[in-house]
């Protein structure tokens, strides 16, 4: 259902439910995300799945859907032979594809357009730890033409997230400035730090005064991090608080297999709300059944 209202102004009446991994729900769905371009990939080759994804999310409750724009880049595709106009074309898509899923919903569903960090275009892991050694100039520069080509597609706002230092954050902020759609920024942390080792309130108050922000907080951390953070971020910013953790599983690079025990618990998301959390969701390994589960405990079910 497309909505009557601002995202900015839904949060003021209260929490809405995020959707969950989106890579995990496509291998579910039978898709191959070896490739580097993990997801993004299916923006050219299957962008049916990609809907379909969404549409599982909707159907559980999912009130924000975030495109499959994470890992697309200009550059990213460059490496494939795909020249910068069909690159803009396919960042476009991924607004299109949640929107389609979106307003065939039984509830109102905003569009979140995913702007990730620049780590996760080198697809080593350096999404993790940040310090790529570029200044904060150059960070801008690679962020701006993928920021830009998003918002002309109109998302509802846009998921600046799994930002893991400070300078990566400065410069999304600078890129996105003007772009005419409002935006929420995510850090992805260790504890009370950024995954660069960087103190997180003070991370967290990069965003305090800016009007653009409508919504901070963390994603892709271990749920066990994530009550802490909530309660950081509001006291720092004063804004509503966006907080989608990772399942608590591990990645296993050597053995290319998620290691450990589930420990995400949707009923921690009573916690999380009263801490100042609107937005509540999953990231990696968080699927549909986790987000019925949410949306049931926030009260925010379809």
């Amino acid at each position: 259902m497309k909505p009557a209202r601002t995202l900015a102004a839904a949060l003021a009446e209260g929490p809405l439910v995020l959707d969950g991994g989106l890579s995990n729900q496509l291998q579910s769905q039978g898709c191959d995300l070896s490739d580097e371009l993990w997801s993004a990939r299916l923006l050219a080759d299957g962008p049916e799945q990609i809907e379909a994804a969404h549409t599982a999310y909707a159907r559980a409750g999912a009130q924000v859907l975030i495109t499959s724009s994470y890992q697309a880049t200009f550059e990213g595709f460059a490496r494939r032979g795909v020249g910068r106009g069909e690159t803009a074309a396919l960042l476009a898509r991924s607004v299109e594809l949640a929107r389609a899923a979106a307003e065939r919903a039984d509830q109102e569903v905003w569009v979140a357009a995913s702007a990730g960090p620049y780590g996760a275009m080198l697809a080593d892991g350096s999404e993790y730890r940040g310090r790529y050694g570029l200044t904060v100039r150059e960070l801008e520069e690679f962020h701006r033409p993928r920021i830009e080509t998003l918002a002309a597609a109109r998302p509802d706002v846009l998921a600046l997230e799994t930002v893991p230092d400070t300078d990566e954050a400065v410069a999304l902020l600078l890129a996105a400035e003007g772009c005419g759609v409002p935006l929420w920024l995510s850090y992805t942390i260790a504890g009370e730090r950024t995954r660069a080792g960087q103190d997180l309130a003070a991370a967290f108050a990069l965003a305090a005064y800016n009007d653009q922000v409508i919504a901070v907080g963390v994603n892709c951390c271990e749920p066990a991090d994530a009550g802490r953070a909530v309660a950081l971020a509001a006291r720092e910013t004063g804004k509503p608080v966006v907080v989608y953790p990772n399942s608590g599983e591990r990645w296993d690079a050597a053995a290319r297999a998620w290691r450990g025990d589930v420990t995400f618990d949707p009923a921690e998301a009573r916690d999380w709300t009263g801490a100042g959390a609107r937005l509540v969701g999953g990231c990696c390994r968080v699927g549909p059944d986790r987000i019925a589960a949410l949306a049931a405990r926030t009260g925010t079910g379809p």
